[in-house]
């Protein structure tokens, strides 16, 4: 491997670390705003914010603003919309802590489809998906004081849509500039999650806390534009199975942040079911077959 395609490989991995980094501040920062409004409300005041920043990114060039009639890319920030949408919706009903450690499951998720799709697929990968799976399956039997089996089902469900979002993004054209795809994908986002909050809690309210402001656009910057953009420039340059593990960065994080900072209890059923999802999930990535991460491409 030249010095060149061994940079962009690094440059990839450090871009999926900041994502899973970014993506873990979403749940405890939902939380802030969650107490003063709907789920709904909130996940379109948090993708209103990422727009703003990501639309003079998505209007920059005749090459960027096509990539609206790009079928795929639609779908791909429909899918993104509604992931988040009914993620929320479940968090609303669970703790940080565990929803954090069901997001877990998605490596293991984006191992199994890549194996229907093709690529292939050894013991070891599956005896990872045998262990996330279980540990999901911990986790949603018994979420005890934690959250409800509905906040667990639609928290699990939301991993399915970002699964589609995952492989629409596979499908989707090649972007003129590096910002152009993120910066599309939340626009649509946002466009997609406005008519469907308005119809089920009508306008948001404005005349919220500092706190809650400070919530919703940390999520919009951080946990939305940022992550958005770090993870589609990262996970296009390697393996689908590779670029799943960083994912794990979240639920770590996220369930960090809400034992330390949101007074949740990890109990023995949610750290067993969170120790089989992180340990099944880095199985995954060992057991990739060599040679299947995704050429480097340029910029």
């Amino acid at each position: 491997m030249t010095d060149t395609a061994t940079g962009q490989r690094s440059m990839a991995f450090a871009m999926l670390i900041l994502a899973g980094i970014c993506w873990s501040l979403g749940f405890p920062l939902g939380k802030l705003a969650l107490r003063e409004m709907t789920a709904a409300h909130m996940v379109l005041l948090r993708f209103a914010v990422a727009a703003v920043v990501a639309l003079p990114f998505a209007m920059a060039s005749r090459e960027a603003r096509a990539l609206f009639r790009s079928p795929s890319v639609l779908i791909a920030g429909f899918l993104y919309g509604v992931a988040f949408l009914v993620q929320f919706e479940g968090l609303a009903r669970v703790s940080v802590t565990l929803a954090a450690l069901l997001v877990g499951a998605m490596p293991a998720l984006i191992a199994v489809s890549a194996r229907l799709l093709g690529e292939a697929t050894s013991r070891t990968t599956w005896a990872g998906v045998a262990a996330a799976t279980l540990g999901a399956a911990l986790i949603a039997g018994d979420p005890g004081d934690a959250g409800s089996l509905v906040g667990v089902l639609l928290s699990l469900a939301s991993l399915l849509l970002f699964l589609g979002w995952f492989y629409a993004l596979k499908a989707a054209p090649a972007a003129p500039q590096p910002m152009a795809m993120p910066a599309v994908t939340v626009v649509v986002a946002a466009v997609t999650i406005l008519p469907v909050a308005l119809v089920m809690h009508g306008l948001p309210p404005l005349a919220l806390s500092g706190g809650a402001w400070a919530g919703i656009a940390g999520q919009g910057l951080l946990a939305t534009a940022l992550a958005t953009a770090a993870w589609q420039y990262g996970s296009s340059r390697v393996g689908s199975a590779s670029a799943g593990v960083f994912i794990n960065i979240e639920p770590l994080m996220g369930a960090m942040l809400g034992v330390a900072f949101f007074g949740d209890r990890l109990t023995m059923l949610l750290a067993a079911g969170g120790v089989l999802i992180l340990v099944g999930s880095l199985a995954v990535v060992l057991g990739e077959a060599p040679g299947h991460d995704a050429p480097p491409t340029a910029a």
